[in-house]
């Protein structure tokens, strides 16, 4: 039942993400004076519509993005009068340009010539695509804001929460016992559980010398394999002594996504883990949080190609495992927020991932529509530009003004890009329903 919730108020905050999104074009478009003929969330057949004044807002049945409508976005061609576009039959792309052209301008009703997307400034077209994208950037902030200052993130005590069983060795990291609570054959218990350690023991010193965090007392843990010491704490209102020597254990570092790498480390190890508390951070804290995920969440976005092949030819074709770090749809990550919700963890851990995998959805999608290609946002940001540079040079060499870009003859391009996201969101949808990302 938890899940289930989880997966529909994470269908919630997508359908916030894409409402504030195409609010943040709809906003500027009007006050710039655009005329704006349509709302939508999603895609496909419409669920629900309502007009209100001269536009239709409403919900389509596909939430996996959304538009909205605004005249004009086509200028006419070159040499063509105001509101008239050629006839154009010979080739299929000249086609389709043509068509796309006229049904643009089709748009264009009586009054409406001065209220056209491609008449206006090129800054004011700018702001209205970037619109969009800022809302995504506003809205990871707030929800960022809510994880770091009013949830607070994990920080460990000196307070033991468990004990491990079994050192672990290179063949099975976690140490885990078998099933009768016996050690595997080649393991042999866990220093901390040999020297009696037990749960809600707090660490107080080490030969003597104060222990002042968790982080210190582990540092020297890992800085001293084989190292007889003597770890005092307080257990049942008490100090109790406990004689201990330091085991040394070879486990695979894990990278950032949580997969372990080749790379091998040897360290020190006793086999304890903390409790946590939440602790709230400083206001200041937000923009180093989110710059560290902006390049991370642009060195993926960079990696997509590559993270799509393997999915296809190792996870999809191959039979292999699904990497965590693999592409991952609107549907994979509901169903993530579907996990976190039905997972046994305190509230506060819950709702940290919950946040954090919302935060981390809309960083990503403020990014994605950035890409300088239709017909993503970036897109036509990238045509306004050229247009300005254009224009620019045009003033600086004495031209006549060469005026707005035909973005029309750049539809194919978009066609081409649509289809291929359309064929990349399928591949990861069919992914996230035969095999799953999961965190367990």
């Amino acid at each position: 039942m938890l899940e289930v919730l989880g997966i529909l108020v994470f269908v919630v905050v997508i359908g916030l993400s894409i409402a504030l999104h195409e609010m943040g074009h709809l906003v500027p478009a009007k006050r710039f004076g655009v005329k704006v003929t349509e709302y939508m969330i999603g895609f496909g057949p419409t669920i629900w519509s309502r007009v209100r004044g001269e536009t239709r807002y409403g919900l389509k049945a596909i939430p996996v993005g959304g538009y909205i409508r605004m005249i004009g976005m086509l200028p006419p061609a070159k040499g063509d009068p105001e509101g008239t576009a050629r006839s154009m039959t010979t080739g299929r792309f000249a086609v389709m340009v043509a068509q796309a052209r006229q049904q643009s301008l089709e748009e264009i009703g009586p009054g409406d010539a001065d209220r056209v997307f491609y008449r206006l400034p090129v800054r004011k077209r700018i702001i209205i695509m970037l619109g969009g994208p800022f809302m995504n950037l506003v809205f990871a902030f707030v929800l960022f804001a809510i994880l770091l200052v009013g949830v607070g993130m994990p920080s460990p005590t000196l307070q033991v929460s468990s004990v491990g069983a079994c050192l672990p060795t290179q063949a099975q990291p976690t140490g885990e016992p078998l099933p009768s609570g016996e050690c595997p054959t080649g393991t042999v218990p866990a220093p901390a559980a040999a020297a009696g350690f037990r749960p809600g023991d707090v660490l107080v010193a080490i030969d003597g010398r104060p222990v002042t965090d968790w982080w210190s007392a582990t540092d020297w843990i890992r800085a001293n394999p084989g190292q007889a010491a003597t770890v005092t704490v307080e257990r049942d209102g008490g100090v109790v002594d406990l004689d201990v020597t330091v085991g040394e254990a070879t486990r695979p570092v894990y990278d950032e996504a949580g997969n372990p790498t080749d790379e091998l480390v040897t360290a020190g190890y006793l086999g304890l883990a903390p409790t946590t508390t939440w602790e709230s951070q400083p206001w200041s804290s937000i923009p180093a949080h989110m710059w560290d995920l902006t390049v991370r969440s642009a060195q993926a976005l960079l990696s997509l190609p590559i993270r799509l092949y393997e999915l296809v030819t190792q996870t999809l074709l191959g039979g292999g495992e699904r990497q965590l770090d693999s592409p991952v749809s609107v549907v994979g990550v509901s169903r993530l927020g579907g996990e976190v919700a039905a997972m046994d963890q305190p509230m506060e851990a819950k709702l940290a991932m919950f946040l954090g995998l919302a935060a981390s959805l809309n960083l990503f999608l403020f990014l994605f529509n950035l890409l300088p290609i239709l017909p993503l946002d970036g897109g036509h940001v990238a045509g306004a530009l050229y247009e300005a540079l254009r224009r620019w040079w045009a003033r600086v060499t004495g031209r006549p003004d060469p005026g707005p870009v035909d973005t029309a003859r750049l539809l194919p391009v978009a066609y081409v890009v649509a289809g291929v996201l359309i064929v990349m969101g399928v591949v990861v949808i069919w992914a996230d329903l035969v095999k799953p990302i999961t965190l367990g």
